[in-house]
C-alpha cells in the first residue's frame, strides 16, 4: 500500500471537506504517520474514514474527527497535545 498517496487522499477527501483549514493542523496530518499507531493488520485502515479499533477497548479516532479536534483546540506548530481517554 502507498501511504503517501493514502495520506495525501485523506487530506483531500476528508479533511478539507469537513473546512479543516488551518494550515499548521493540515500540515501536522501531512506529517503523522497514522499507520504506526495501529495493529499491522489494521495499517491499510489507517487512512479511512473510520474509527479504528486499537485493542483492549480503545480506538483511533477517525481522521477528520482527529483534525476537527485539533482545529477547534487551536493547535500551533510549536505545540504537543496529548489525547487521553479519546480513544487511543
Amino acid at each position: 500500500m502507498n501511504f503517501e498517496k493514502a495520506r495525501f487522499n485523506m487530506l483531500e477527501q476528508q479533511i478539507r471537506p469537513w473546512r479543516v483549514v488551518d494550515a499548521d493542523v493540515l500540515s501536522l496530518l501531512s506529517l503523522v504517520r497514522r499507520e504506526e499507531f495501529v495493529p499491522a493488520e489494521r495499517r491499510a485502515f489507517a487512512f479511512a474514514d473510520i474509527q479504528i479499533p486499537l485493542g483492549f477497548g480503545a480506538a483511533m479516532l477517525a481522521p477528520k474527527v482527529e483534525a476537527q479536534i485539533l482545529q477547534a483546540l487551536k493547535v500551533h506548530r510549536n505545540e504537543k497535545v496529548l489525547e487521553v481517554g479519546t480513544g487511543s
